[in-house]
């Protein structure tokens, strides 16, 4: 058989193995991988690549290396999360970097850590002065965890007694033209009031439309196929909502700047009373956009 073929069905092989163990071994996020679950990806895989194209090398030798492997990770991955000790010893645990406002120096030695390196990680968390944290931690998987000082969180509607409506995940109702109607279901809507929506927005029907997302509030985010109708539409429409929107953050802002919770009481029931006539008017502003 000619090398160049043997080779192209080594790796197609290669590559549908790899791609089943992968499956078998399960699913994490790059910036959660373990120093254990690179060490064995970087094997796997190099593993993988000699099935493919060392063509001396029988076809079934890597492979048997390829199974041991993923059964010897398994076996361990299992092991893990049945014994607290086990996990400790494979993947470690993680360390205190900061402490009550205080650098652990041996720590860092110990994980050969700069200074430098525990700063670029506390401001990838947004935490620039050290005399703001409380504790930090590197996580098993590298990342530095920061906790903040009480007095240097943000304020949340609930410090201050806010009551706030449930919130869920946007949710697309259509995707390359088609109707997602177990989606629209779920949020309570018709298909005729999506429809109107959409010619809002420039669509005739919903072939139209190549993306349609509804958030908590019913507002719908809709982008056409067609993106000449989509813009004459925006033109003819002036976003008074958004500028009422620019107002009630602007609000919000004003009571995260004082310390005073009545004051920001207050701040919070104006910013609720805004939105809701923002719902109100919602309807009226649509069709004074249209007459414009």
């Amino acid at each position: 058989m000619n090398e160049y073929l043997l080779i192209a069905i080594r790796t197609v092989f290669s590559f549908l193995i790899l791609l089943m163990l992968a499956r078998i071994l399960g699913k994490k996020q790059i910036s959660q991988l373990t120093f254990f679950d690179y060490v064995v990806g970087i094997g796997i895989g190099d593993m993988a690549s000699s099935m493919a194209i060392e063509s001396s090398m029988k076809f079934i030798d890597p492979l048997i290396g390829l199974i041991i492997y993923t059964l010897l990770t398994l076996l361990i991955t299992f092991g893990a999360i049945k014994s607290f000790k086990f996990r400790e010893l494979v993947e470690s645990s993680p360390s205190i970097l900061i402490k009550d406002g205080k650098i652990m120096e041996k720590t860092l030695a110990k994980h050969k850590m700069t200074f430098n390196d525990l700063l670029n990680g506390l401001r990838e968390k947004d935490a620039f002065n050290i005399s703001e944290v409380e504790l930090a931690m590197l996580e098993t998987n590298g990342q530095i965890s920061v906790m903040k000082k009480p007095e240097y969180q943000p304020l949340t509607p609930k410090d201050i007694g806010l009551k706030v409506e449930e919130d869920h995940a946007p949710s697309l109702v259509i995707v390359d033209g088609a109707l997602i109607e177990k989606h629209l279901n779920y949020l309570g809507y018709t298909k005729e009031w999506l429809l109107q929506e959409i010619k809002k927005r420039g669509a005739n029907k919903f072939e139209d439309v190549f993306l349609a997302q509804i958030d908590t509030s019913g507002n719908v985010y809709v982008d056409l196929f067609n993106d000449k109708n989509s813009e004459k539409q925006a033109k003819q429409k002036p976003n008074y909502a958004a500028k009422l929107r620019q107002v009630q953050v602007g609000i919000e802002r004003l009571a995260l700047q004082t310390k005073d919770q009545n004051v920001q009481r207050m701040y919070y029931n104006q910013s609720i009373e805004l939105e809701n006539i923002i719902k109100k008017l919602n309807p009226y502003l649509n069709e004074v956009g249209k007459t414009t």
